[in-house]
């Protein structure tokens, strides 16, 4: 698998590889998500080629104190290839080349397909409750 940076033409792919592996939920907008990364860090959000096939995704984040990785997606034909294991470590050589101390991933607690991905990934479950406030409703 070849890594490489977003491109807007794969805009739409990445938008159904997200709904197929079920990360598009009714209260996030995959376009608007796509735009608000585009405008911060643009070079954090990288997708995996197959061959000339989009198959893999992730998005990082650093805020100068912790790193983040959201929408690590892989397609289900080709899970279990290392492709996960790949663009997962690919942003957090990104993130460490930027003096990143630690990255924390969000999952929803009823995915525990991807705790455990993470798990095995060397990731642990840490001690605290994850708090949100919607800023900005999605339509």
């Amino acid at each position: 698998m070849i890594i490489r940076p977003f491109e807007d033409d794969d805009r739409q792919t990445v938008i159904k590889l997200w709904r197929r592996c079920g990360l598009v939920v009714a209260w996030n907008d995959p376009e608007a998500d796509i735009d608000r990364k585009l405008r911060v860090d643009p070079e954090l959000f990288v997708v995996g080629l197959a061959g000339s096939r989009l198959v893999a995704t992730a998005m990082g984040g650093y805020d100068g104190h912790r790193g983040s990785l959201y929408y690590l997606a892989v397609d289900a034909e080709q899970q279990g290839r290392g492709y996960g294991r790949k663009i997962a470590d690919y942003i957090a050589d990104l993130l460490e080349q930027r003096g990143c101390p630690k990255i924390n991933i969000m999952v929803r607690s009823s995915n525990t397909g991807m705790i455990d991905f993470y798990h095995r990934l060397g990731f642990k479950t840490d001690e605290v409750v994850c708090l949100g406030k919607r800023l900005i409703q999605d339509e």
